[in-house]
């Protein structure tokens, strides 16, 4: 089994992290002090460390017809998880970078995947395979 990965990340402010990641993200709270909060984020630990006036900068990269932000996170999620969290997100009215779509089609490595940021610019990716076996394809 994988291990669960730890990533830790600057935000402008612990109460709009908590809304974002613990509601409408739906990952539930772990430890906290007064300078960040941990979330499991489908399993993995992600912790939001108060950095006053942070904003992201990014770059993009062309991928397959869409600019994809840059630097960016997320999971690869089983196919029925991914499309469940498309579907909760639209309905919550997130702004997508770039829309739930499919990926390469008809490639090696054919992927759901969908784009877009929290409050503080952060990017985020959550993709999924129908054959795992094809997230390392060449």
């Amino acid at each position: 089994m994988p291990t669960p990965f730890h990533l830790a990340f600057p935000v402008a402010d612990l109460d709009k992290a908590r809304t974002f990641y613990g509601q409408t993200l739906g990952c539930p709270e772990g430890r906290s002090a007064p300078d960040w909060i941990d979330f499991d984020l489908f399993g993995h630990q992600i912790v939001t460390h108060l950095q006053p006036g942070y904003a992201a900068n990014r770059h993009h990269n062309p991928v397959d017809g869409h600019d994809v932000p840059v630097p960016h996170f997320g999971v690869v999620l089983e196919w029925q998880a991914f499309q469940d969290f498309a579907e909760r997100l639209t309905k919550q009215g997130i702004t997508f970078q770039i829309e739930p779509h499919i990926r390469f089609k008809g490639q090696v490595g054919e992927q759901a995947t969908m784009f877009f940021l929290d409050p503080f610019g952060n990017a985020l990716e959550f993709k999924s395979f129908r054959d795992f076996g094809q997230i390392f394809a060449q």
